[in-house]
């Protein structure tokens, strides 16, 4: 079993600040929101974002797969009462002179090895896709 640890602490009524190692994250935590730091379901969003990135490159190597660039996009779907994510979006495009088939492995290991990708998907519907970068 692996843990994970990370501290938080609010810092005044517009912000709180995230540790973990020697990493710190500035927390919108602010009523009125504030466009220099992520709120709570952004951080969701990245979380599962570096999820998947790592995976890729977890997976390259295994699959000597070639790639020369991956980028991700997502969106959750928020509903007011009670408050929560009902489900969460995404595409993920990649370039790569890979064929189609196995394009298509790399987006099924993608999800099946990922820690946060299996906890969300356990809770709400993840929707979404791979495609090549035109």
């Amino acid at each position: 079993m692996m843990e994970y640890h990370v501290s938080a602490r609010r810092i005044d009524a517009h912000g709180s600040l995230a540790r973990a190692k020697e990493a710190e994250v500035v927390l919108d935590t602010d009523l009125a929101g504030r466009r220099d730091a992520m709120n709570p379901v952004e951080l969701l969003l990245s979380a599962l974002a570096a999820c998947m990135l790592k995976g890729v490159e977890r997976v390259t190597p295994l699959l000597q797969f070639h790639i020369d660039g991956v980028e991700i996009a997502l969106e959750g779907v928020r509903q007011d009462a009670p408050p929560r994510l009902v489900a969460i979006r995404y595409e993920i495009v990649v370039d790569s002179p890979e064929s189609d088939q196995r394009l298509d492995l790399l987006h099924r290991n993608i999800l099946k090895y990922g820690t946060i990708s299996n906890t969300l998907s356990a809770a709400l519907p993840l929707e979404g896709g791979l495609r090549r970068k035109a």
